[in-house]
Formats: structure tokens, sequence, C-alpha cells
């Protein structure tokens, strides 16, 4: 898998990228990682791309012009007119369903903004997708795509050493994960529950979900509307609901 970001800290996200899990990914070969700086094609003696905007009004614009000299580049090396991802807290919150969405793709292009924005006009004519990771702004897009970029390299066969860690993690069945523990067996009086040193895996299938279920109406009671439960689950459910209404 293949991605592609269009930015003004090309250093920024390529240094956070090239290390740990997406790093070895990148050196296996199982995805590429390019950093295309929007300066390049400023097309002036000062690299400037940014511009007052029209109308008046506080900071600065990201010219139209360098940006779409940018993204023709790439679509001219690629042959192809890919998918294009805006970072922007106007677009729609990034989650696990979107990311195993773009993970089908070949090849993914990520628009990072910086300043006040963007040129209205280069978003209409290569923006496919509005993406944000959250209700609050930051100073560029850099950090969002990171964080996608990541995600989605989770779901790319053979990055994660251990596959069945990206089908059952955190959100699986729109469920969070349940609680993981190692050694030592107790920990200032804490003690690694019974079942998961029984060996029996039925028995620690289970507890784990059933706690998946505890936690996420605990943690994050919006996501069991969709969640993929049995008949059985779905009592153990119920009755966690009943307890909670009764206190």
């Amino acid at each position: 898998m293949n991605f592609y970001i269009m930015t003004l800290f090309p250093d920024m996200v390529m240094g956070g990228l090239s290390t740990s899990i997406t790093g070895r990914a990148m050196e296996k070969g199982l995805i590429s990682v390019e950093a295309v700086n929007i300066r390049d094609y400023a097309g002036n003696k000062h690299n400037s791309v940014d511009d007052y905007p029209y109308g008046g009004g506080a900071g600065m614009v990201m010219q139209a012009p360098p940006v779409w000299d940018c993204y023709e580049d790439v679509c001219t090396r690629l042959g192809k007119r890919p998918r294009v991802l805006y970072m922007t807290p106007q677009g729609q919150v990034f989650n696990q369903s979107i990311a195993r969405e773009l993970a089908k793709e070949e090849d993914l292009v990520f628009l990072c903004g910086h300043y006040e924005g963007i040129d209205e006009r280069a978003l209409e004519a290569i923006c496919t997708d509005y993406l944000s990771i959250g209700d609050y702004v930051l100073t560029g897009g850099e950090l969002p795509a990171m964080v996608m970029i990541d995600c989605i390299s989770r779901l790319v066969p053979g990055v994660l050493n251990n596959q069945v860690s990206a089908d059952i993690e955190s959100f699986h069945d729109n469920l969070l994960e349940y609680p993981q523990y190692t050694r030592p067996e107790e920990f200032r009086g804490m003690k690694v529950p019974e079942v998961l040193l029984s060996g029996h895996h039925k028995k620690i299938e289970e507890w784990r979900r059933k706690e998946s279920i505890k936690r996420t109406l605990k943690r994050r009671p919006d996501l069991l509307a969709d969640a993929n439960l049995d008949k059985k689950e779905r009592m153990f459910l119920e009755e966690l609901l009943a307890i909670s209404e009764s206190l």
C-alpha cells in the first residue's frame, strides 16, 4: 500500500512514520510513504505558498496553484488519480470502520493544510474525502495524517507480526479490547485473574468477551448499539444494564 503526503513539513511526517511498526513495514516493502513538499511547486524564488485571504481576516491561506501542481505531479507519476484525503476539523471523524475501508485502496493521498487552510478552489478540484481526528483545531494536517496512516497500516497484511492482533484489538465487533496482563502474577497486591492462568481456552475467550462488553459499557456505551453480540452476550449486556439502572 502506498501513502503520499502533500505537506509543507516533510521531515515532520517522515520522522514520525519511519519508526516503530510503520517504519518496519516500510523497510519490508509492505507499505511505502512519500512526503511531497508543496513548497517545491511554489513557482517563486522564496518558495512562498500562502497569501492574505480575500475579504480580509486573520492569518494566511495556502494558495491553490502549488497545491494543484503538487497533486498533478503525483497523479502523473502514478498514472491515475488516487483518492485524496484532506485533513480538516470540518471533516467526518475518522474511525476504525473508515480505516478498514481505506485499507482496501492501493494508493492514498493525504493533503495537509496549514495557516488558515487552503484555497477552496484547490480543495474542490482534488479532494475526495474530508477527514478529522476530533473536534479540535491543530496547527496543521500532519499529525492527523500520521495518525490515520498508522491506523490504516496496521490493517495491511503482514504489517503486524501477529495478524490476529489486528483482528481482536479495540473496536473489533464494535467492542473495546479486554484487559491485558503479563508477568509477574502479582503486582502491589493485585493478582492476574485466575481464568487467564487456567489454560482453558474456551473459558478464557468467554471471560475476555465479557470483559470487553463491560469495558465498552463503562467507557464507550455509544458503541454497543452496533456491537456484534450473540444471544448469550446480549443477555449478559442486559444484566449489566439492569444492574447499572438499579444503582
